[in-house]
């Protein structure tokens, strides 16, 4: 089978050299064409992210030498490319309009930024637990009156610790939560090095992620209605977001309470179980299994869990009784591989497969 050609949007920042570690050793796609600001454009690929890569790997041979191309020139990246995935850092309006512009040219979007998140045609999809919402694709092609391109969107990496958790004991109807995430550095783009501020200390604020935190899963838990994602209104949840002094790995402790209580034995079987839609098994990125639980009273730890299933998977623990909800727990996930671009390439796995990403 031959690969996909992927061109990078954002290629230069931090979540787009995830994006081309993963691409550049994927079994269906390969890095094609790279863009990032006009800065960037012109050098190659080693000059813009000399000083600035920060990944324990080195920079794939196969992009070192590739020439940025300015992220405005959709005329030049998209005839490379089969379809792209963003990573852009920019003001929301001009990630949208951006964005757009690449699906009206007939290629398709796979991004990880926000700016499209409540675009109501737009789907925001967890492999795992919403892959029905790829349906509503239909209907944003005809808004944009486009064959081939659309944009589909990975949700926040605050929330992807918990709304896998709520997700597998749906049936128990979650009805209201709080969640503190303690969210690592590289969430913010940022190193112990480019951001000494960080050591010792903790932020007690994170611009706009708390409103993600309790919106987005009520999305991601909708419906499609007359070709818009409507979202639903339960469970209500009260997000404090915190950034900590960690490099990778967002923690959530989380309380939840239930129309019907589930015994706690039941949870723990449910989470243990628990691989989502049958939909996503089988993709190269899936984690098998989805869910870990730890019966240690220390766990998870950030450092020792946060690469379970390759950075993938989700590890829960500390599920207790709680005093004003029913049960709380912590929660683990890595926020640059689940929470970012692996969980971005792991829904263009999914599109791919449903038909929806394919070769010009």
């Amino acid at each position: 089978m031959s690969k996909l050609k992927v061109g990078v949007l954002g290629a230069t920042g931090m979540v787009g050299q995830r994006f081309i570690s993963i691409l550049s050793d994927h079994p269906w796609f390969e890095p094609s064409a790279l863009a990032a600001s006009p800065r960037s454009a012109g050098k190659t690929y080693t000059e813009a992210v000399q000083g600035r890569w920060t990944l324990s790997s080195d920079i794939p041979s196969e992009v070192s030498a590739t020439v940025i191309r300015d992220v405005q020139c959709v005329d030049e990246v998209c005839p490379e490319s089969d379809f792209v995935v963003s990573a852009l850092d920019m003001e929301k309006d001009d990630i949208r309009e951006i964005e757009e512009a690449y699906a009206r040219a007939e290629t398709p979007v796979v991004s990880n930024n926000s700016a499209h998140r409540w675009t109501p045609d737009v789907p925001m999809i967890i492999p795992e637990i919403n892959p029905d919402h790829t349906e509503v694709i239909p209907a944003q092609r005809k808004r944009l009156g486009t064959q081939r391109g659309f944009i589909s969107v990975k949700p926040n990496c605050s929330i992807q610790p918990y709304v896998p958790a709520f997700h597998a004991l749906w049936d128990f109807r979650p009805t209201r939560s709080t969640v503190c995430t303690y969210q690592a550095i590289s969430g913010a783009g940022k190193t112990f090095d480019t951001w000494p501020e960080m050591e010792d200390n903790v932020i007690p604020f994170i611009g706009g992620e708390e409103e993600k935190s309790t919106r987005e899963p009520l999305k991601i838990w909708g419906h499609i209605e007359n070709g818009e994602i409507k979202a639903t209104d339960a469970p209500v949840i009260s997000a404090q977001c915190i950034r900590v002094p960690v490099t990778d790995g967002h923690m959530a402790a989380t309380s939840v309470a239930f129309e019907t209580k589930p015994p706690r034995d039941e949870v723990i079987d449910r989470w243990r179980s628990f691989q989502g839609s049958k939909k996503a098994e089988g993709l190269p990125s899936s984690p098998a299994p989805f869910l870990t639980y730890s019966d240690e009273d220390d766990r998870p730890q950030t450092k020792v869990d946060r690469d379970a299933g390759n950075g993938m998977a989700v590890t829960l623990g500390r599920l207790r009784d709680d005093e004003v909800f029913d049960y709380k727990f912590i929660a683990l996930s890595h926020n640059t591989l689940r929470g970012a671009a692996g969980g971005a390439i792991l829904m263009a796995e999914l599109l791919h497969a449903q038909g929806y990403l394919e070769a010009k």
